[in-house]
């Protein structure tokens, strides 16, 4: 399939460049994939759509400050991208990006102030770098006191302090911290929404994807067979793979929390129709003509034209299906991406 099958218009203003004022203000399409009707409802009409012996899997994810702003001994200013912890000659080292890149040198050291720097190890022929901070703990210090939220590129303003929280779903388990994206499908969810999902007899079920900066990778063949995604971190715990196999074996249904959710669901082993707990670096590509395996109901935030995203949610739904869909939101103006309303597709 030719990539400008997912193309769509979106004119401007309808980006969300801020969150709105509550998470469970966020307006939700519903997409019923069987008749192709459309409603608009609020967030937390979801809970109305659970039946008990349902399931709810949402990634328990935490975004970490990836970005950091440094100096040169010139007094330049360079920016760090941190992208994930790696071992480079026996030595804890983290894998990064640099911007601009090429101003930065080999054994160069850059300078948050006069006491606190790192080291520029190694620069790979992939266009990344590798650094070093004098050590583990220093490196968390330095990223919980100097790190900025990694907003996406196309929110075109700094971070605020306010993003600490809001580009955070309220589940994000800090033992999971990993990811330099959040999972936005999970923004919307307040602790009271989740109560009354559970109230309903639907089990939530927590798995982890550490969303990479691959997330952000633009789609730059015309055949969408030609693309391929980045690897990323992801876990099932046996007794998440528990609680999924009981439910799909008892006929309840698997509602996922965002395309996160969805590629560690679908990259799962399965054996004997069961789901297998796993920990593995996951590079699922789900575009057209995939078979759900695991998958019944997806809610999802609106996704950029030309994206691997699009591709998943169309894959999902079929493709003439969510552009009409995205075209209709349009319409009714809905806000769009990552701090934008979503979608629950049926």
């Amino acid at each position: 399939m030719e990539l400008l099958q997912f193309d769509y218009n979106l004119p401007d203003g309808y980006i969300a460049y801020h969150p709105t004022r509550r998470r469970d203000s966020a307006r939700m399409m519903v997409l019923d994939r069987k008749t192709g009707e459309l409603t608009h409802l609020k967030i937390p009409g979801i809970v109305d759509f659970f039946r008990p012996g349902d399931g709810l899997v949402i990634n328990n994810t935490r975004v970490f400050k990836a970005r950091l702003l440094l100096r040169r001994p010139t007094g330049g200013k360079v920016e760090i991208f941190l992208l994930n912890e790696t071992n480079f000659k026996g030595r804890i080292c983290w894998e990064v990006l640099t911007h601009p890149a090429r101003r930065t040198k080999e054994g160069e050291t850059l300078y948050f102030d006069d006491l606190l720097s790192l080291k520029i190890i190694k620069k790979l022929p992939t266009g990344r770098t590798i650094i070093r901070f004098k050590n583990r703990r220093e490196a968390e210090r330095i990223i919980s006191k100097y790190g900025h939220v990694p907003l996406p590129v196309y929110i075109h303003r700094p971070d605020e302090k306010t993003d600490e929280s809001r580009y955070q779903t309220v589940y994000a388990n800090p033992k999971k911290t990993g990811a330099v994206a959040a999972p936005t499908a999970g923004l919307h969810f307040t602790p009271r929404i989740l109560k009354n999902i559970e109230k309903a007899g639907t089990k939530i079920i927590p798995i982890t994807l550490h969303v990479g900066f691959g997330t952000f990778k633009a789609v730059r063949v015309d055949d969408i067979d030609k693309h391929s995604v980045d690897p990323e971190f992801a876990e099932i715990s046996k007794s998440s793979a528990r609680a999924i196999n009981l439910i799909r074996r008892n006929g309840g249904r698997i509602f996922a929390v965002g395309t996160t959710s969805v590629r560690t669901l679908e990259s799962a082993p399965i054996v004997d129709g069961m789901v297998q707990a796993f920990s593995n670096y996951v590079d699922l590509y789900i575009k057209p003509g995939h078979q759900f395996k695991v998958v019944d109901k997806l809610l999802t935030n609106f996704h950029l034209p030309k994206s691997s995203l699009i591709i998943l949610v169309s894959a999902f739904a079929g493709r003439e299906q969510i552009i009409d869909s995205y075209n209709a939101a349009v319409k009714e103006k809905y806000r769009f991406y990552s701090y934008g309303d979503c979608m629950l597709i049926l």
